[in-house]
C-alpha cells in the first residue's frame, strides 16, 4: 500500500536516482541508498541495528528534522529489510 520507496537499512527516502545504491557491476540497487550499499555490500557490514539507531537520529538532528519525524525513522528501522531477520533473543 505505501508507494513511498525508503532505504531498508536506515529508512531514507529514495526520492532521488543518485541515492540509490550500487552492485558490483554499477547498476542500481532500489532497496538500499548509496550511503549504506555501494558495490554490491554493506558500507558498514558489522553494524548494527542499536547503532544505526544513533546514527540515523544523529544524521536527522543535524538537519534540523522535527523530532517526530526522527522518532518515526528509527521506530521504522526494526521492520526493513536488513533489520527485520535479526534474532531479538541473545
Amino acid at each position: 500500500m505505501e508507494n513511498k520507496k525508503i532505504c531498508q537499512s536506515c529508512s531514507m527516502p529514495l526520492d532521488r536516482p543518485e541515492l540509490l545504491g550500487t552492485e558490483k557491476d554499477g547498476s542500481e540497487n532500489h532497496e538500499y541508498c548509496i550511503y549504506c550499499y555501494k558495490q554490491g555490500s554493506f558500507v558498514n557490514p558489522g553494524m548494527s541495528l542499536d547503532e544505526m539507531k544513533v546514527l540515523v537520529k544523529e544524521q536527522m538532528e543535524k538537519f534540523k528534522i522535527e523530532e517526530g519525524i526522527i522518532k518515526k525513522a528509527v521506530e521504522t528501522l526494526p521492520h526493513l529489510k536488513r533489520w527485520s531477520n535479526l534474532s531479538t533473543a541473545v
